[in-house]
């Protein structure tokens, strides 16, 4: 929708401007001095009028462009074009030139609390880069574009939370968001969220430079329970590591006496050395060694 509007150098005007005031000056005061007959006279003054009134006109297409802002020419309500060069402009005169800032700007959403993919309540809040690439599009395609990209990302940011399961580590298996990207994968859910931005700011002339999340949480009310919830999964994945490594062991100890011929071991040695090697690896106290100076079988 942007184009370029026709324009020409501010200075190069002013001069002509500057020139033709004093002739027109001329004309009228000849009008007044010289000996003529009233018609002549009368003609200066119109001449004189009509040149001063083509003045004023062509001075109201004056306008200053400073660096990363454009002027949105609007001429008797039809769009005439946009000037985006820097400096001291001249275009169609009698026109509204509107502002238009194409500085990267930012702001913050406000947290808002919505349900993710599996029903819990958290808190979210993200920041949103943008910066105006078509300045027709921003003036006349929406009310207030500014606006328009606020709203737009509070949207995007709780679409954004109803699709992704804050917590995947806590996510019921089979259950649709099981394979879902959690809210915490910072680089991936920053690049939907900004894909989803340009989407839907587009009508607006508007490009999302970058979406991030800034504030992720839990609900007040569930945040106490979500976080034992997140220690017991913890627990849990840490036990099983650990037993899954200390199996290994015993298993690589036990091949390692029977390859060097160690020891002999029957079935129950190897049972009573298996525990006690699980009870050292697995327990969460040190152990206290017991020297059996007796039998096993007494």
């Amino acid at each position: 929708m942007e184009r370029r509007a026709f324009r020409l150098n501010g200075f190069v005007v002013l001069l002509a401007l500057t020139v033709a005031t004093p002739a027109a000056a001329a004309v009228a005061l000849a009008g007044i001095l010289l000996d003529t007959t009233l018609a002549v006279r009368i003609a200066c003054w119109v001449v004189a009028g009509l040149v001063a009134l083509v003045i004023v006109a062509l001075a109201t297409g004056f306008t200053i462009v400073n660096p990363n802002e454009a002027r949105v020419v609007q001429f008797f309500g039809r769009y005439f074009g946009t000037v985006a060069d820097d400096g001291f402009k001249w275009v169609v005169p009698l026109s509204v030139k509107r502002r238009v800032t194409l500085r990267v700007r930012n702001f913050e959403t406000s947290k808002l609390k919505v349900n993710d993919a599996v029903g819990n309540p958290v808190e979210i809040a993200a920041v949103v880069v943008y910066k105006v690439v078509d300045s027709g599009k921003a003036i006349f395609a929406v009310d207030d574009y500014e606006e328009y990209v606020a709203i737009q990302s509070e949207a995007a940011v709780r679409h954004l939370a109803t699709t992704h399961p804050y917590d995947t580590t806590i996510v019921p298996s089979g259950s649709d968001a099981s394979d879902a990207t959690s809210l915490r994968d910072g680089a991936q859910v920053a690049a939907e969220l900004t894909a989803e931005l340009r989407e839907r700011t587009d009508l607006a002339g508007v490009d999302v430079v970058e979406a991030r999340i800034t504030h992720l949480a839990y609900a007040p009310e569930i945040a106490q329970a979500m976080l034992v919830r997140q220690q017991a999964a913890q627990v849990v994945a840490a036990r099983a590591m650990i037993v899954e490594g200390a199996v290994g062991m015993v298993g690589m100890a036990l091949d390692r006496l029977a390859e060097q011929a160690v020891v002999e071991l029957d079935e129950e040695r190897r049972a009573a050395m298996v525990s006690n090697l699980l009870v050292v690896l697995c327990g969460d106290k040190a152990t206290q060694p017991i020297v059996n100076t007796g039998s096993l079988y007494a």
